[in-house]
């Protein structure tokens, strides 16, 4: 809504919406500020709906640093309602990774508070991201520290293919079988379905499923069976 215009010094003042704050423009400058000259910026690309392609450009970012022993097990669905990420380090173990706090989120909490929860900000880049981490958790990053040649390898291809409309999805429908290929997830709207080539699960990953029908955050792989020895051995 426009409150005043001066046609004399250019200035307009407008509110938009349910803005509390009234928006003074120069419309005599080539740049948009407000009338004491703060700038005003305005987003030029759609916001993203989910989080998973920034923590894939911090993970690879940290990898080539010599943390390659950092995973990311994310499940986000085509739909952008329900999806999780979560962060672990160390050995790489999808099933019995261990809990941080703060290294993993939801798009329950996310969607109304677009953070981490490790003291980043919204919105915050690559850079910011790994230190508010290390801030926040220096013993949990440390145990990332490691050479994982295969994870990371996979890691940087996958980034190279869909970073930074696209993440990819290690959870697939409930009732379908496990996919051939990595499935793929645009993280924004207005992005069309992803065309590149198609993308390999991580490095032992379709090993753990041994009921390729069945979801795979339902069931573990098997476990080794002890046998107790009889009198003969």
């Amino acid at each position: 809504m426009i409150v005043s215009v001066n046609l004399l010094t250019g200035w307009i003042s407008g509110r938009f919406g349910n803005e509390v704050r009234t928006l003074d423009l120069n419309l005599s400058s080539d740049e948009v500020q407000h009338a004491d000259g703060a700038p005003i910026l305005f987003r030029r690309a759609p916001p993203e709906r989910m989080p998973h392609a920034r923590l894939m450009a911090m993970v690879r970012q940290l990898h080539a640093a010599g943390y390659q022993r950092l995973y990311l097990y994310s499940w986000p669905k085509p739909s952008g309602l329900h999806w999780r990420w979560h962060l672990f380090a160390g050995s790489r173990h999808w099933i019995e990774r261990p809990w941080r706090e703060g290294w993993y989120g939801s798009g329950a909490d996310y969607n109304f508070n677009p953070i981490f929860g490790w003291g980043d900000v919204p919105g915050a880049s690559t850079e910011d991201l790994i230190k508010a981490l290390a801030q926040f958790d220096p013993q949990g990053l440390a145990q990332a520290l490691g050479r994982d040649e295969d994870h990371t390898n996979w890691l940087a291809a996958v980034c190279d293919a869909l970073l930074p409309d696209y993440a990819f999805s290690l959870g697939w429908d409930q009732h379908g079988a496990m996919p051939e290929h990595l499935p793929v997830i645009a993280v924004r709207r207005g992005v069309p379905e992803y065309a590149g080539p198609p993308l390999p699960w991580p490095p032992g990953w379709a090993h753990l499923w041994k009921v390729a029908h069945a979801p795979h955050h339902v069931y573990a792989p098997p476990r080794p069976v002890r046998v107790k020895p009889t009198s003969q051995d």
